[in-house]
């Protein structure tokens, strides 16, 4: 499968760390030459994947599907670092070889599209759990996160970086192809397809579809408690946007008409 350099960076860092395309999606820099690594990449049956499309909320839902796979306490968890609990598959660090040897159940995280997922997944194994993101909040909080990456330092306006938004100019390629994609696999047995804001407007059924998916097994009053702690790790995790979203959103309305 063929690699090639992608076109118009818009800052001198972006030029230099040089996205590029994998069959027609930009990726980051950090995936080049592992992509086949990666569709070979050995699943468990115990496996619990966590896939988005970056800034959907990814932080708060490895903090949930922690607490509702491990049934730790809310307390405890602020005081790991989760990240360290749940790698990102294609990320430098820890590394493929070292995330192949992490012990049952392994938790990873990707934001790759569903094609580019291990071979096996696509095969029904591993459970998957997805969380798709209103675009209009999710590109706010892209746009910060660029601003303050250090290998980005992104410059550019927020008009700028919708149309490089609309036009998949960014990391990991269309969030339109990115969400139907796993939209189209909802019902595979071993996806579980949700939704960024049913965390604020029904979060107990939110938890009571992971616990279930999940295979974890609790009466209506252990269920109510998990739900309690969720709603206290959700208030411990959110943070607010330091950019109004009501002020931004007739922007991006302009660019999606």
């Amino acid at each position: 499968m063929a690699e090639s350099e992608a076109e118009t960076p818009s800052t001198p860092i972006e030029f230099e760390s040089k996205y590029f395309e994998y069959n027609g999606v930009r990726l980051p820099p950090f995936c080049r030459g592992k992509m086949e690594e990666i569709a070979n990449f050995s699943l468990r049956n115990s496996d619990i994947w966590i896939v988005t499309y970056p800034k959907s909320g990814t932080s708060l839902l490895q903090e949930v599907v922690y607490l509702v796979s491990q049934g730790v306490d809310p307390d405890e968890i602020g005081l790991m670092n989760i990240d360290e609990q749940l790698p990102v598959l294609e990320y430098p660090q820890p590394g493929l070889d070292i995330i192949q040897e992490l012990t049952s159940p392994r938790l990873i995280k990707s934001h790759l599209p569903y094609r580019f997922l291990p071979t096996a997944m696509h095969n029904g194994e591993s459970k998957v759990i997805y969380m798709a993101r209103n675009p209009k909040d999710l590109v706010v909080s892209y746009y910060q996160f660029h601003r303050s990456l250090r290998t980005m330092s992104y410059r550019g306006t927020f008009q700028e970086f919708c149309r490089r938004f609309m036009n998949d100019k960014l990391g990991y390629g269309s969030w339109f192809e990115h969400v139907q994609e796993f939209w189209e696999h909802r019902m595979d047995s071993n996806v579980l397809f949700l939704k960024y804001e049913d965390m604020y407007k029904d979060l107990a059924t939110l938890v009571e579809q992971l616990a279930r998916f999940l295979g974890v097994s609790c009466d209506k009053a252990q269920l109510e408690s998990m739900v309690e702690s969720c709603h206290q790790l959700i208030e411990q995790c959110c943070n607010p946007e330091t950019l109004s979203i009501c002020r931004v959103h007739g922007s991006l309305e302009l660019k999606m008409r």
